[in-house]
């Protein structure tokens, strides 16, 4: 199978001869230097990928015929990163591999000690381009899904939009326990694993007292990276290994 990955949005596939978008066209055309005849590996962001011959390439315009196709199995948990934003480039680092270890979407958080400051036309570009990171590192490392960026949110209205499932709050509380604890302990009392996590994880400096409260009370379970004081991209990085070893 070829190397080159492309992503190729769910309702292009429905077209006679789909077409790459115009940047995907330029690189195939002027950086690949591929031709008519030659074959990419286009997916859907759904789990859905297949094999695809070029019929007209130019830098604006790619065609494609898509040839047979096949479904990613998803992992059987759906993990969340609800990830205070960290300074300078660390946030497109956490992104890059948060999608190489399985996470489903991550949410943005923009806590009291967060140093970076949003206003609202920053929110939404911001949103875009992490988003783009995340589609680059998806035809990068070979995965299929593709995972969504939320909006960069408050620790109150994460919690508004969240839908449930196991919530895990990386904390250097003395009431911490380790995560292979916390996930032993569910399964010996609901007889499986979760399937649905969503770990937080602070900025520097930690969570505020009155966040870390506002997280026990939607039932945060506090969970401890070790005796060593993580930095934020680091404790993401933990946690999200940890989650794959033990969940999918």
């Amino acid at each position: 199978m070829s190397s080159h990955r492309f992503y190729l949005a769910p309702e292009r596939w429905l077209y006679e001869r789909p077409e790459l978008e115009s940047t995907d066209a330029h690189h195939c055309c002027d950086v690949l230097r591929l031709g008519t005849g030659d074959t990419i590996v286009v997916f859907d962001g759904l789990g859905k990928v297949a094999e695809a011959e070029l019929m007209e390439v130019n830098r604006k315009h790619c065609s494609l015929r898509i040839g047979s196709q096949a479904m990613t199995t998803k992992p059987r948990c759906a993990i969340t990163l609800a990830q205070a934003v960290p300074k300078g480039k660390n946030m497109d680092l956490v992104l890059q591999k948060a999608v190489e270890l399985g996470a489903a979407s991550i949410v943005p958080l923009m806590t009291e000690r967060t140093v970076v400051r949003l206003d609202e036309a920053d929110t939404e570009r911001k949103r875009e381009r992490w988003q783009q990171i995340v589609l680059e590192s998806c035809k990068q490392c070979g995965r299929n899904t593709l995972p969504s960026v939320h909006q960069p949110c408050t620790a109150e209205q994460f919690l508004k939009i969240r839908t449930g499932g196991m919530l895990l709050l990386t904390s250097l509380q003395p009431d911490s326990r380790p995560i292979k604890e916390v996930l032993m302990g569910y399964r010996q009392a609901k007889g499986h694993l979760p399937d649905d996590v969503t770990v937080l994880i602070g900025p520097e400096g930690d969570f505020t007292p009155a966040e870390i409260a506002l997280f026990k009370a939607a039932d945060a379970i506090p969970v401890t990276l070790g005796p060593t004081i993580l930095r934020t991209e680091t404790a993401a990085l933990y946690c999200l290994s940890v989650l794959a070893h033990e969940l999918f």
